[in-house]
């Protein structure tokens, strides 16, 4: 069948045009005033498309166009709006530096608008946030992604409670995303090499503010049906289906900035999916600059960012050797790599012929920035991947941390926006990276600030029993079922909230361990609480359905099943109602597995409590002021003796610290004590865990330094690349000739704080000279290991050539700076001004 194919649009009064772009743009998604514009068009085109404002438009009557253009209060508000949005995108930003060239920000999921199904969850949604606050510091960054014409799966439980999937296809031409035209307005493309076929991938574009994001599709014509499903589903398919993926996000990805006009001058790698954008990087260097295969990596090294959100095996990519073998002629088509050296770079033991090849270690290996995502999890980082510079000591292994935080605005209920904007002023939405502004939250008073949260939970309940109601009528319930969907939860009750993956680590059934004392807590006729559960499995994670299907389980009993809610299809959406509306938000996974985690984080400035494992981000932030710590960062490796230990602990908490805060009420009727937590929480979490704080650290940290490098590199026809690519070249040849063969000490064996400690040694370098190295001298104290912690660095100065040829005498003077045993060793490092650090793999050798 010939279809012929066209585009049409709604046709929209003269009066109402701003809508369209306000529609493709999601700045809506951030400013309520622009989302109300939408539900007061047409509230029930707005409900039944998902809240989504392109098929809204799509939806609404002419009549009801016409209506609304010639209703002057409607017509100023749009005005009004549009008015502000246009002041957004032209307006002055923190980042006032050179925007010729581009931050590329590569991954795998974006969470930025329910309307935009392309995120499963954490990953995603920091990726949104991430976009989002780049757009609001005014960063030359763009994301890259793909289209993914399924999306992530939808969930459904069936009668007993078990996880389905379901897989509907998304209407890209009603969504907030269009396609990218050529210069002759057709769809811009781009081709990949995938073993023997060459795949064509169309691109899409996304407005977020003043930034866009670059979506990558493979369901097209030009493609086999093999091929177009590349883009089906997020984290779907086999092994083959994931390589492919990431081939495409990352090689596709650099080829799709390159059709748009965009120079990729830094990238950024968020997880190891993006990481084959390093070996097209290499490969971009040695076609249009003629580098070599050692000088283009010394080009891309220093311009390369990655970030590591995982250290839950699964959660780093590995492929067998076997399908790498059958990809690695295309992935590297155009560079001079055996596929043994290939391999070396995504293996932590290069020398490992059984080794699987890992998306982490080779975006590891090829970037300068590498950075985990809160300290704790920057801390279980380095153990993880010590072996990859194994001769460094655990705490110099470079991987540092940025801490997660999340966008305000786009996570605050229009409620709390609307009295936060009333008491801090202008500046909270105009200066966002101005958090001091949280300071001003005892400006607002306990009354209106309880009043605000009781209106948020009363929604919360009755958008529970609302889509209980329809979970309930799709597996076929009827009658009085349906009638108690309609009276579950209180809005006077403690409700706790528990959302997020159900990954087993998580531990969703944590408090199922002693089920009479949660029958007791639930049950109590005074001082209830209430639980709403919602997260998805894995289609794959059995043990995480059936977690699920526990819960479910028991809240079907008589007696509690109006205190316990399991909420199906976990997505933004439902992440809103549950941070914005719940009094307590509940974390328990299993430490030091949680990287970061950032749903607490939202829950805290829009006034809910955390009740947490001293895990991930709320490791950085507890304080006994502003919520509760379950266990004192303990880890075991007995399992069952840990969740034995902490459903007590936690249960104690409710019971002795928990309920009493929430319920004792003065004559007013408030928890003046709660309350008081809530103020110091929302001051401290928005402060501290703002992703306009992350942005900046990112940008001071690595983007601003990551541009600079590129611009000196590239400079003069790449001579400091090829200089840099020599000098490693020589070191890597030469290495194993360096020996620390003496140290002289010239001092006694004890010595009082404040004294000299001149130190001696004499460095044996073979074919390599002084100008190549850095002899350091490591000097502190020695821990209960026989380890020097926290050491003083000192280079060590060249005061003569030893007698013997290739032997030099180096001196250093330090100092005693403490008491106690103290030690000091010597090492020799790579030295070369273009170097962004000195610690490479395997180039460390030690006295």
């Amino acid at each position: 069948m010939n279809i012929v194919t066209y585009t049409a649009k709604p046709q929209l009064p003269e009066e109402l045009k701003p809508l369209e772009e306000l529609a493709h743009n999601l700045w809506f998604s951030w400013n309520y005033d622009a989302v109300n514009l939408f539900i007061r068009l047409d509230h029930d085109a707005w409900s039944a498309s998902g809240q989504n404002p392109v098929l809204t438009l799509s939806m609404v009557a002419q009549e009801t166009f016409e209506q609304c253009a010639a209703d002057d209060s409607y017509v100023a508000a749009v005005n009004s709006v549009y008015e502000r949005f246009k002041r957004y995108k032209r307006g002055e930003t923190w980042y006032s530096g050179n925007t010729t060239d581009t931050i590329a920000y590569l991954s795998m999921e974006y969470g930025l608008d329910v309307s935009l199904p392309i995120y499963s969850g954490g990953l995603g949604v920091l990726s949104g946030d991430h976009l989002i606050t780049s757009s609001d510091l005014g960063l030359p960054l763009v994301g890259v992604g793909l289209l993914y014409r399924q999306g992530y799966f939808q969930q459904y439980l069936n009668a007993d409670g078990f996880q389905q999937e379901s897989y509907p296809e998304n209407d890209w031409y009603n969504m907030p995303v269009r396609r990218c035209p050529d210069e002759g307005g057709n769809d811009l493309k781009i081709t990949v090499q995938m073993a023997d076929a060459h795949v064509v991938a169309r691109i899409w574009e996304v407005q977020i503010g003043r930034n866009s994001l670059y979506l990558l599709d493979t369901n097209i014509e030009e493609n086999s049906e093999e091929f177009r499903r590349v883009t089906a589903t997020l984290y779907g398919g086999n092994r083959e289906t994931r390589i492919r993926q990431e081939i495409l996000l990352g090689i596709g990805g650099i080829r799709a900035l390159r059709a748009l006009g965009i120079n990729p001058a830094v990238t950024h790698m968020n997880e190891g999916h993006s990481a084959f954008l390093g070996i097209e990087r290499i490969r971009e260097h040695m076609l249009t600059h003629k580098l070599s295969l050692s000088e283009a990596i010394q080009a891309v090294w220093p311009t390369n960012i990655f970030t590591t959100h995982t250290p839950v095996p699964a959660g780093n990519e590995r492929f067998s050797v076997d399908l790498i073998r059958k990809y690695f002629p295309s992935i590297t088509h155009g560079i001079e790599i055996s596929f043994d050296d290939f391999m070396g770079l995504g293996r932590e033991h290069p020398e490992d012929e059984l080794e699987h090849f890992c998306m982490t270690v080779l975006a590891m290996k090829l970037s300068s920035y590498n950075n985990a995502v809160s300290e704790l999890h920057g801390h279980v980082s380095r153990e993880m991947w010590h072996d990859i510079w194994k001769e460094l000591p655990l705490n110099e292994v470079p991987i540092t941390y940025v801490t997660n935080g999340v966008h305000a605005r786009t996570w605050l209920a229009h409620d709390v926006v609307d009295l936060l904007d009333r008491y801090f002023g202008p500046r909270f939405y105009d200066e966002p990276t101005d958090l001091t502004i949280w300071n001003r939250i005892d400006r607002i008073s306990d009354e209106e600030l309880w009043r605000t949260h009781e209106r948020r939970k009363a929604r919360l309940v009755q958008f529970a029993r609302d889509r209980l109601e329809k979970q309930l009528r799709a597996r076929g319930a009827t009658g009085s079922n349906l009638v108690q969907a309609k009276q579950v939860l209180s809005p006077s009750v403690l409700t706790v909230a528990f959302a997020r993956r159900f990954a087993t680590y998580k531990r969703a059934s944590l408090l199922f361990r002693d089920p009479d004392r949660l029958m007791k807590l639930l049950a109590d006729n005074d001082r209830p609480i209430q639980i709403i559960f919602s997260g998805k499995a894995h289609p794959h994670d059995i043990p995480g359905k059936n977690l699920i299907k526990e819960i479910v389980h028991f809240a079907s009993q008589p007696e509690v099943r109006s205190r316990i809610v399991f909420l199906e299809n976990y997505d933004m959406n439902i992440a809103q109602y549950l941070v914005s509306g719940s009094d307590l938000w509940l974390n328990t996974p299993r430490r030091p597995l949680e990287a970061s985690g950032t749903s607490g984080m939202k829950a805290a400035i829009n006034g809910a409590l955390n009740c947490s494992v001293l895990d991930g981000w709320w490791a950085e932030a507890y304080d006994p002021s502003i919520g509760w710590a379950i266990g004192n960062g303990e880890e075991y490796e007995d399992e069952e003796l840990q969740d034995e230990i902490e459903v007590k602990a936690l249960y104690n908490l409710l019971e002795q610290e928990i309920i009493p805060a929430f319920y004792d009420r003065g004559l007013d009727g408030l928890p003046r004590t709660w309350i008081g937590m809530m103020k110091r929480s929302m001051q401290q979490v928005g402060q501290r865990f703002s992703s306009a704080r992350t942005l900046m650290e990112y940008a001071e940290r690595f983007y601003i330094p990551a541009l600079e490098n590129f611009r000196t590199i590239s400079a003069d026809e790449y001579k400091l690349a090829r200089e840099l690519a020599e000098r490693m070249t020589n070191l890597q040849l030469h290495w194993d000739q360096i020996a620390v063969r003496e140290i002289i000490s010239n001092h006694s064996r004890q010595l009082h704080v404040g004294e000299p400690l001149p130190v001696e040694a004499v460095v044996h370098l073979g074919d390599l000279t002084p100008e190549e190295v850095c002899v350091e001298l490591y000097h502190g104290r020695i821990d209960s290991q026989g380890n020097i912690e926290h050491p003083d660095r000192r280079e060590m100065q060249v005061i003569k050539r030893s007698a013997e040829n290739a032997s030099w005498r180096y001196a250093v003077q330090a100092e005693c700076r403490m008491a106690g045993r103290q030690g000091y060793a010597v090492r020799v490092l790579p030295k070369h001004k273009a170097l962004v650090h000195e610690f490479l793999p395997r180039l460390v050798r030690w006295s």
